[in-house]
């Protein structure tokens, strides 16, 4: 049998992420948004909107 193996960590305890976590929260609510809005830009496209992904899943015949 495969054992799980998991590892906890306390995130303040990495340098990087509250240096990040500073600078964020060093921008106004705005800046946040646009920087989001970026990103998503980037990945998606520059459509004004997200497109919406519609899934058909065919059930088995045998329903008990």
């Amino acid at each position: 049998m495969i054992q799980k193996v998991i590892k906890k960590a306390n995130l303040r305890d990495f340098a990087e992420v509250r240096e990040n976590l500073s600078y964020w929260l060093s921008k106004s609510p705005e800046e946040r948004v646009e920087a989001v809005e970026y990103l998503r830009r980037t990945m998606h496209g520059s459509s004004a909107r997200l497109q919406r992904t519609a899934r058909v899943i065919q059930r088995s015949q045998n329903r008990e």
